[in-house]
């Protein structure tokens, strides 16, 4: 992972792989600032909306799962909002840090194999996820998911600027 995201000016071979690469930038600069919070802020929110680094985590997870595997590629992934409990996000106590990035990697390498291997103008397959709409092409799908990640690593930055302001070191 660079610093930085992709450059615009950066020579690619296709657009299924600056999707890849942007979806690989964002999804590893949000593990890491995750990884480098302190330990007592990774279950601590600072937000109004009460969600905490490590639920983040496991959000983006399930979205990736939701959007890829469960509408893209119409498989059966048992509950898809396994990320949420009454209304909002939620991680066990048992589950640890490393738990979750490791999940959200395989997800993500998942999500970059198919990125990789079809079509953009691929639609998906119809199913629950589309809510009785046409399925979405896989470019459609892959900007969500972009803006998506782009939305919460700038929420994430803001959240380790709190707990860097808060730290006494």
């Amino acid at each position: 992972m660079t610093d930085s995201p992709p450059s615009p000016t950066a020579p690619y071979g296709s657009r299924n792989e600056v999707f890849a690469a942007y979806l690989d930038y964002y999804r590893a600069d949000i593990i890491t600032t995750v990884e480098r919070l302190p330990e007592a802020e990774l279950r601590r929110s600072r937000l109004a909306s009460r969600w905490t680094p490590v639920e983040l985590l496991k959000h983006l997870r399930h979205v990736e799962l939701r959007w890829i595997v469960w509408g893209f590629e119409g498989q059966d992934v048992g509950y898809p909002w396994g990320d949420q409990r009454d209304g909002r996000w939620h991680v066990d106590p048992t589950e640890s840090l490393t738990e979750l990035v490791a999940v959200l990697r395989a997800q993500g390498e998942h999500t970059r194999e198919v990125v990789l291997a079809t079509d953009l103008s691929t639609v998906g397959q119809p199913g629950e996820r589309w809510e009785g709409a046409d399925p979405a092409t896989l470019e459609r799908v892959l900007f969500h998911l972009l803006q998506e990640y782009a939305r919460h690593a700038g929420h994430l930055d803001v959240v380790a600027e709190l707990a860097a302001a808060d730290d006494p070191a």
